[in-house]
């Protein structure tokens, strides 16, 4: 059986089956690693992750070699597609030395 999940953080709303993203409203469309990361961060709101624990949750294996760096891309893109100004990010937001979370405004 294939559900539909839809997971709602404040402005943000995603649909987990299409990999949909609402961004106050307007649908920002995700790769399916970007929707894993997104949901990942959305069910645990503030709670920073490191990369090394979004690589492990996302891809489900042990931290590859450059693996940080694969998350840290995944994580610019899904910056350039949700915030206004990706520079300075009101959603996705790095914990410098530490990780990664998803806060409110």
């Amino acid at each position: 059986m294939n559900l539909m999940v839809t997971i709602v953080f404040y402005v943000l709303n995603v649909k987990t089956k299409s990999h949909i993203l609402k961004v106050d409203g307007e649908a920002v469309k995700l790769t399916s690693t970007e929707t894993k990361i997104v949901e990942l961060l959305i069910k645990h709101p503030g709670r920073i992750f490191s990369a090394e624990e979004i690589y492990t949750a996302v891809w489900q294996e042990p931290i590859a070699y450059n693996g940080e760096k694969t998350v840290m891309v995944h994580i610019r893109r899904i910056r350039e597609k949700i915030e206004i100004n990706p520079g300075e990010p009101e959603y996705l937001k790095v914990v410098w030395g530490i990780g990664y979370k998803l806060e409110n405004k």
